[in-house]
């Protein structure tokens, strides 16, 4: 360090970024020796800071500067996102590569960046078609949502998939550490929708702890973080998440009656439901690889399709974000076949019966995974064209069960 800071002067801020960097490589390098698959980089947009240490500037120019205590009352323009922020994301992303050459060890990179940031900025920590960043930068738009519908629900997922880069990675969130849980936000009765929402998206699905069961924040006077109370494993004592006498944070008191080992035993319960969402994405190459076509919203219902070229069975998701609503898809898909069939239900009483394509009704909260057979995929059709997405075309063959990537 000495000796780089001698071949030209270094203001602190240098020296602070420059010790931060290879501090950080150094942690890097140890836990990729040491076999772990990847990293998720957080607080990134902090790396840098701007060499000349001003004081940054207040969002109220006529306020007293020593009456600024929130960090909210400042402009952070010379502490967050500098100039080579990315470059050194970029070296992050180089030294990882460096233990991804051995087959099957691939080393995986996630980072953030401002939840607050438009899309532009945040595609960018995908990097280029030359230099490599994230493997995805964590996607806030499902999180950031101030209202659930139908409409809200479609332009959260078009707009990152209209702007994400071509042949890159689609992740989705719809819970965090710093925000409200699914429940609390906007009800328990749409909790099941949007994990069935989160698990039939193209891309890599994040889940925050307790959301496969259905977890509300903890109420309670002391709690500061809501969101985070503990894991509500069983109805013992601390929800069988410690055996100490309490928790840092206390656990919610509904632990009784919401926990995964009650929950694995009620047929329709929003853990099994996650669980079988999830044995449907492992089995089935349209959910996990294909085409995702967006084809209807309203201020109800979300209609989107995934499907896979050289397969003639297509999987149409037909989820209600508002309120009881009926709607006619073959009129809106006129090749729809006049009958699908429900292959997954948030109601498992209706899983495998059939429904006419006409008339899909759905009440409040209500999912369906329907599936049919066609041999004119929606991806093909102009009226739609718009609203398809695929991260990589892929392509099978069904007379050799094989997926092919030129095609």
């Amino acid at each position: 360090m000495l000796y780089l800071c001698a071949a030209r002067w270094c203001s602190p801020a240098i020296v602070l970024n420059l010790i931060r960097a290879l501090l950080i490589e150094d942690v890097i390098k140890f836990w990729l020796g040491k076999g772990v698959d990847g990293f998720s980089f957080v607080a990134v947009k902090f790396l840098l800071e701007a060499t000349h240490l001003r004081d940054e500037p207040q969002v109220n120019k006529s306020q007293n500067p020593e009456s600024i205590t929130a960090y909210s009352e400042l402009y952070h323009d010379y502490t967050t996102t500098q100039v080579g922020m990315h470059d050194i994301i970029r070296s992050f992303r180089q030294t990882m590569d460096q233990y991804s050459s051995e087959p099957g060890r691939y080393r995986f990179m996630g980072s953030d960046s401002d939840e607050n940031e438009d899309i532009e900025g945040t595609v960018m920590y995908y990097g280029t078609t030359f230099v490599q960043e994230a493997d995805f930068p964590f996607n806030f738009h499902l999180i950031n949502m101030k209202n659930l519908s139908g409409t809200s629900v479609s332009e959260a997922v078009n707009v990152w998939m209209k702007n994400m880069p071509e042949g890159k990675w689609a992740n989705w969130m719809v819970g965090s550490p710093n925000t409200a849980r699914i429940s609390s936000r906007f009800g328990n009765e749409y909790v099941k929708v949007i994990n069935m929402l989160l698990l039939t998206l193209p891309g890599t699905p994040i889940t925050y702890y307790g959301e496969e069961i259905g977890m509300e924040n903890a109420v309670s006077a002391n709690v500061t973080f809501p969101a985070k109370s503990p894991m509500q494993w069983n109805g013992n004592d601390n929800a069988g998440f410690t055996e100490g006498n309490s928790s840092w944070v206390p656990v919610n008191s509904d632990y009784q009656s919401v926990n995964a080992e009650v929950q694995m035993i009620q047929s329709n319960s929003t853990l099994n439901l996650y669980r079988e969402l999830t044995l449907l994405r492992n089995s089935e190459l349209p959910i996990h690889r294909g085409w995702m076509c967006s084809i209807w919203n309203d201020s109800d219902v979300f209609v989107y399709v995934r499907e896979l070229d050289g397969l003639d069975s297509v999987f149409m998701m037909v989820l209600n974000f508002g309120q009881e609503s009926t709607i006619d898809l073959k009129t809106i898909v006129p090749s729809l076949p006049s009958q699908a069939v429900i292959r997954l239900s948030t109601n498992f009483s209706n899983t495998g019966k059939a429904v006419d394509t006409k008339i899909i009704k759905t009440e409040a909260g209500e999912g369906l995974v329907l599936e049919y057979k066609t041999e004119k995929p929606v991806h093909n059709m102009a009226a739609f064209r718009e609203n398809c997405f695929v991260s990589e075309k892929a392509c099978y063959s069904s007379a050799f069960n094989l997926l092919y990537m030129n095609c």
